[in-house]
């Protein structure tokens, strides 16, 4: 009698699925070589990988200098080891307090450290839900800013610091972080705007939206670094990182009110209608009802503004502020580390992607965790 006949009718054991369905098998022949077209650019992959991927580990670790007083030094010890040049990773050590902090003065960067902090301890109750005492932890981050301001600049105690002394990731870090906590409330409220029933009011959104996505960034900046000095009053001083911070907001607000108009619109007329029918008054509903639904369509592309306004912040370097670009090309100015322009560009483009990638992740994040389709 065959296996199959010899259990009693519903009462057949359940079997193990095959070792090539499940696992890592399972899942390599699944997603790997599920189809001809997908074993060919696998096996393409493969080939680049194998072509890239050796190389550019023996110049990113194996082959490179760590350790070394100038170019010449990281060349005279591959040399001696027996190795082609890799990175001459020595330059990013001896300038990276310069790459962190620009030109703040050195005894004062504690600050920088402490307002590092405070941010991160700041933005946490605001990404997160189900951190203790929420609440309260809102309240800080209402504060944040200013103490972070007075920690920065100085003043009332500190030892003030001028922000031309601004500089490198800290640089970078100011402005997209003022520029991303300040574009999202503005860009809500030209949203808004630009969908009123007030005629003055929705011209004026659509003027501000249409000029400003009309005009590139780096013009706006320069308009900023010089021809408001033409606007103002004789003698008037007016910090140019404000500026850069004020025109790299309200940037971003044009492009992020685009993103959420588009989020509004996506929610059915239904909705507003119930609204009214309870008797919810317009911010009630907006409030409870229409924005939360239009955000949550919205979070890819006001994620996507935000890694994009990020990135844009290199562009300063235009206007003679110095990021980590410009600090990295004034540091080539020193005749002993002459050459190691790519150096500097990897070790940005690390910084950038995980920045851009963390951000990225989060928003994947907040997507699922907002999903209620399930």
């Amino acid at each position: 009698m065959s296996t199959e006949l010899s259990h009693v009718v519903g009462e057949h054991p359940d079997l193990p699925p095959p070792v090539t369905e499940v696992g890592v098998i399972g899942w390599i022949r699944h997603n790997l070589f599920s189809s001809t077209s997908n074993i060919v650019i696998t096996v393409l992959t493969l080939y680049l990988l194998y072509v890239i991927v050796p190389p550019m580990l023996n110049w990113l670790f194996l082959d490179a200098v760590f350790s070394a007083d100038s170019r010449d030094d990281c060349r005279a010890i591959a040399e001696a080891a027996g190795d082609e040049l890799g990175a001459c990773w020595a330059f990013i050590g001896k300038r990276f307090e310069i790459f962190v902090y620009g030109f703040y003065p050195a005894e004062e960067r504690w600050r920088v450290n402490i307002s590092f902090v405070l941010m991160i301890a700041a933005l946490i109750p605001v990404l997160f839900d189900n951190v203790p005492n929420r609440k309260q932890g809102l309240w800080f981050s209402l504060a944040a800013p200013v103490i972070i301001c007075w920690l920065l600049i100085g003043g009332m105690g500190l030892t003030p610091v001028p922000t031309d002394k601004f500089g490198g990731f800290m640089l970078t870090l100011t402005i997209g972080v003022t520029g991303i906590v300040g574009s999202l409330p503005i860009g809500i409220a030209l949203a808004l705007g630009r969908q009123s029933h007030m005629p003055a009011l929705r011209m004026v959104c659509v003027a501000f939206i249409e000029f400003i996505r009309g005009v590139p960034l780096i013009t706006l900046l320069f308009v900023a670094s010089t021809m408001l000095n033409y606007f103002l009053p004789p003698g008037t001083t007016f910090d140019l990182l404000l500026r850069v911070l004020i025109m790299v907001t309200l940037f971003s607000s044009a492009y992020i009110a685009e993103v959420i108009r588009g989020g509004l619109q996506a929610i059915p007329k239904g909705q507003i209608e119930a609204a009214d029918s309870m008797g919810l008054k317009y911010w009630q509903s907006m409030r409870l009802i229409i924005l939360p639904q239009a955000l949550k369509i919205s979070i890819p592309g006001i994620v996507n503004t935000f890694i994009g306004l990020y990135k844009d912040t290199t562009l300063v370097i235009i206007i003679g502020l110095f990021d980590p670009l410009g600090m990295g090309r004034a540091s080539l100015a020193d005749t002993k580390w002459q050459g190691l322009s790519t150096e500097i560009y990897v070790f940005v483009a690390i910084f950038f992607f995980v920045s851009c990638f963390s951000m990225a992740r989060y928003s994947l994040y907040l997507e699922k965790k907002l999903h209620t389709g399930h």
